[in-house]
């Protein structure tokens, strides 16, 4: 049970249940994008203010939601970072190299760089840290596929895989990739609470459940940055009272999932920008089933759901018509996205016809959602209730703290949940959610939430994580969507890009970070409030 506890910490930071705020009353224009480019301005002071603390920042112990990355983001950097494209770019790491069949990766670690106490960077400290996440209860998981870690010379580590896996560098540029000094895997505790990294900014101040403060960095590696002389993050849960520190100037900028924030805020371009993310840091909203149990072990069932549910009033009435509607992981404006009209169109006859097949055989279909104690959530759940009832469904709706709902979850003790997921940058970033070799019985720990077993689908993961052409990758991924939609082993609801980071006109680059190489960085990802880099941020009037 103890390690079951730790894998429901860890899957808390990748799959996030749905809170949506109050509906706007008038729909209006999703807002401007990232702050517009100028002449950067060294000094000044940044009060930014997050919807939740984080559990810790020890990026092997502690488990990592938005605002984990936010904060400890600004302190500790990976191995990788992603570019505007959706591609894996190195950052600590001056390259990754597979071999020829990409069963092992060579990292060059990046030479010159010096942890803020002064420890050097190198190959010793990559391996150990590497080490460190492997052995790891929260990515042991993950890591299942590496075989072995190796010091090649004094700056280059080699990887050695089970099995081919192309995709390896984009989990180096999350959590399990960020690099911490020796001093800090010796001591675990401490640097959950006083994180030491590479980045742009040193650790100032910690108050648990009210703020974080990071100072610059005057040693940092990349000359010339960062911008800003400090940064106070803020513990505001409350989206409401977030949204009136900002219009009070309390604080410069905030991220809420509020549609009405976005509405209104984006009707102020004198006063305020609103950005979005896009494309594959896009998560998506949906009811998940347990294929496993009774009644939606029965496919009938399950896609007598989906042909229930009336996805469009769900977006005008909870999204203010914002989003768009989801039928796969990933969206239309993504390059992994395969159009298929495989998935059950809103057909109330023919779900109808489904859940009357189903009675006569096995009697009345009935079943239990569980869901967190948030209003705003319950408006989404007890809409679909309405329209599941319409179409002869019973469905009864249990509350529980969202830790239970993950550890129940993650143990298939459930029939159906709301939840939000599915925002890596790249496909092979759900292989651990889907595949069929992660789908446990019921009572044992399962990251494949729904315990859906399909050869095809999990066949056609294997070929996207070990196949290195893109069109090979395309037409696997492809497959993926077609059996999810076939098989509905989610409700899909949209795509819920009304995660918005939103901040006074003086704040710039959010969302316009350039990377080592020079390219372009990805400019919001993260679910369900996205986050972006700090140390190019800057103020005009400091």
């Amino acid at each position: 049970m103890r390690r079951s506890m730790i894998l429901i910490a860890s899957v808390l930071s990748l799959a996030l249940v749905a809170c949506s705020g109050p509906r706007p009353t008038a729909e209006g224009p999703p807002g401007a994008g990232a702050s517009p480019a100028g002449s950067p301005v060294q000094g000044g002071r940044l009060v930014y203010a997050l919807s939740a603390d984080a559990n810790g920042f020890n990026p092997v112990t502690d488990q990592f939601a938005s605002q984990s990355y936010s904060m400890t983001g600004t302190i500790i950097e990976a191995l990788v970072s992603i570019d505007a494209q959706g591609n894996w770019k190195p950052m600590l790491a001056e390259s990754l190299t597979p071999n020829t069949d990409a069963n092992e990766w060579t990292i060059k670690v990046r030479s010159g760089i010096t942890f803020s106490n002064g420890e050097p960077l190198n190959a010793e400290v990559v391996k150990a840290n590497l080490d460190a996440q492997k052995a790891s209860p929260l990515n042991t998981a993950v890591f299942a596929p590496v075989k072995s870690i190796e010091v090649t010379d004094p700056m280059t580590v080699k990887v050695a895989l089970n099995n081919p896996w192309v995709a390896f560098p984009y989990y180096l540029a999350a959590q399990i990739g960020m690099i911490v000094p020796k001093s800090s895997l010796a001591d675990p505790k401490a640097a959950s609470r006083t994180p030491v990294g590479t980045g742009a900014f040193v650790f100032k101040e910690y108050v648990p459940g009210s703020r974080f403060v990071a100072t610059r960095n005057p040693n940092y590696w990349r000359k010339g940055l960062p911008y800003l002389d400090e940064i106070e993050f803020r513990i505001l849960p409350d989206s409401q009272t977030r949204a009136q520190t900002l219009e009070a100037g309390g604080v410069d900028a905030m991220g809420t999932t509020r549609d009405e924030d976005i509405v209104k805020f984006g009707g102020l371009k004198d006063a305020y920008t609103v950005g979005r993310a896009t494309g594959m840091a896009v998560p998506e909203y949906m009811f998940m089933l347990n294929t496993a149990v009774a009644p939606l072990d029965d496919l009938r069932v399950r896609r007598a759901l989906a042909h229930g549910t009336d996805r469009r009033t769900v977006i005008s009435t909870l999204r203010g018509g914002l989003t768009k509607e989801a039928d796969s992981p990933w969206s239309k404006d993504s390059k992994w996205y395969a159009p298929g009209g495989n998935y059950p169109a809103y057909d109330p006859a023919r779900a109808t016809e489904l859940i009357k097949q189903v009675e006569a055989e096995k009697g009345p279909v009935t079943f239990e959602i569980i869901s967190p104690p948030d209003p705003n959530t319950m408006q989404g759940i007890e809409l679909a209730q309405d329209m599941w009832r319409k179409i002869g469904v019973e469905m009864t709706i249990k509350q529980v703290d969202q830790a239970d709902l993950i550890n129940r979850a993650v143990t298939g003790d459930y029939q159906a949940t709301v939840w939000v997921q599915f925002s890596s940058p790249d496909p092979d970033g759900e292989y651990i959610w889907m595949h069929q070799n992660y789908a446990q019985p019921v009572g044992a720990v399962s990251l494949n939430f729904t315990r859906l077993k399909d050869a095809e689908l999990s066949n056609a993961l294997d070929t996207g994580r070990s196949n290195p052409q893109e069109d090979v990758r395309k037409k696997a991924y492809a497959t993926v969507q077609q059996r999810l939609r076939e098989l509905v082993p989610y409700v899909f609801i949209d795509h819920l890009d009304t995660g918005a980071v939103i901040a006074k006109t003086k704040v710039k680059g959010i969302g316009q970070h350039v990377l080592p190489d020079g390219s372009k960085g990805m400019p919001l990802t993260g679910s369900p409030i996205p986050y972006h880099p700090f140390s190019q941020l800057w103020l005009d009037q400091p």
